[in-house]
Parts: structure tokens; C-alpha cells; sequence
């Protein structure tokens, strides 16, 4: 788990973050989004957010965490971001004319994640409350984009673990969860070509657990898993 309460994941992502920065995994993510506007659903404590302002890209961060866009706002200064208190699956008529008033390119979603006390995770449930939560929220954040006309993509990147000698058999499996689940019936695909994986070097303690509570996972290990989306033409 990344955390219990709000402090404990804000803890968490300060110093799991830096990794991140040091390995250039954020700036990698941010390569890969096209377009120039750009909403980010989540901006944990602003590493990601701050990879897409370096890029140039204006940026509407949404977060349901306030001391999560506080931190974002003390480390992200550019004045093409603009930040979002809002529960994403919750929008209110105000808040949803904000978002399509910044008419967004591409809609983001990077290691979606929270503290244990919304998540419903607990150390022994082997990741199950973060996965359906991902999940949850990957469906809602989906339908928002489906529902922007302006959105012509949607880019998710997650935390996973699998045997890299069989990463490009991963890639059809990413796709074909994605596009069989997240985007069902929705104007959104995701194809094999954009399906990548990234090796993280040092391995994140939690997903070095999961390694540990599942035997099939052997010889595997962690990456981000990256699939770019694209409206359907």
C-alpha cells in the first residue's frame, strides 16, 4: 500500500516520486502525450504535472485531495497550470463547464492510486481494494473523456509486474483489457503500437510484495505500463 491516510500517501509519493524523477519516468510519460492541452486526472504531488508544464503543454489538474494540490502548487509554478479541487466521479455542472471550457486535447490518468482509508486496502488483501479502485476510476475517467468533444485522446499509465522476456505478449493483454473493459462501448481504442512497458530499476516496496504474495509472478518485474487511446474516427 502507498499509504493509510492522506499523510502517510502524500509521505509516500514525496519520496517514491523523487525516484521517479531521478529515472526520467515522468518526463518519458509526458513524451508520450500528444496534443497541447492537457487534463490531468490526479496530480498526486505534482512530479507529473510539472513534466507536462516542462513540456510546454497547458494543464488543468484535477485532484480530490487538497494537501495534494497544495503540494503540486508549491512545486509547479508555470502559468499554463491550473489546478482543480474536484471528486472526478462526483463533477458538479460548474466544474464540468470549467473542464470543457479548457477544451483538452488529451485527458491523462498516471498511477492512479490513494490512501488506504478511500481504497479499502488493507496489507493482506494482496492489491485487490487498489485494483478494483483503479479500475473504478479508470471507467469513470474514460466516460469524462467520451463526453469531451475536444478529447481525442487518453493516455493511462500504471504500476505493474510481469516477466519482461514476455513483454510484447503483455501488450496485447494490455490492450485487450483496455479496450474490453475500460473503454467498452465507448468511442475510445487502444492499439498494440501504442501498448509500451518501462522497466523500473529500483523496485517500488509494494509491488515487491505483491511479487512475493503471488508465486506465478516469479522472475517477474515491475514497470509502468503505458497505452495511448485514440477516438474512434
Amino acid at each position: 500500500m502507498s499509504g493509510a491516510t492522506v499523510a502517510e500517501f502524500i509521505g509516500y509519493w514525496e519520496a517514491e516520486g523523487l525516484t521517479y524523477v531521478r529515472r526520467g519516468d515522468y518526463e518519458w510519460m509526458a513524451s508520450l502525450v500528444p496534443g497541447k492541452r492537457v487534463l490531468e486526472i490526479g496530480c498526486g504531488v505534482g512530479f507529473a504535472t510539472q513534466a507536462l508544464a516542462r513540456r510546454g503543454l497547458a494543464v488543468l489538474s484535477i485532484d480530490s485531495l487538497e494537501p495534494c494540490l497544495e503540494a503540486t502548487r508549491l512545486r509547479v509554478a508555470a502559468s499554463d497550470v491550473t489546478l482543480m479541487l474536484a471528486e472526478i466521479s462526483t463533477l458538479t455542472d460548474q466544474q464540468r463547464a470549467t473542464i470543457e471550457a479548457f477544451a483538452p486535447d488529451t485527458v491523462v490518468c498516471w498511477l492512479m492510486g490513494a490512501p488506504a482509508e478511500t481504497t479499502g486496502a488493507v496489507p493482506t488483501d494482496a492489491g485487490k481494494a487498489v485494483i478494483a479502485y483503479r479500475e473504478k476510476i479508470h471507467r469513470v475517467v474514460a466516460e469524462l473523456a467520451a463526453g469531451l468533444p475536444s478529447v481525442q485522446f487518453l493516455h493511462l499509465v500504471d504500476r505493474t509486474v510481469i516477466p519482461w522476456q514476455a513483454k510484447d505478449i503483455g501488450r496485447d493483454t494490455l490492450v485487450g483489457y483496455h479496450n474490453g473493459k475500460t473503454f467498452a462501448d465507448l468511442p475510445f481504442v487502444g492499439q498494440r503500437r501504442h501498448a509500451l512497458y518501462r522497466k523500473l530499476e529500483d523496485n517500488p516496496a509494494d509491488l515487491v510484495r505483491m511479487m512475493k504474495t503471488h508465486p506465478s509472478l516469479k522472475g517477474a518485474v515491475p514497470t509502468l505500463a503505458s497505452l495511448l487511446a485514440e477516438r474512434k474516427k
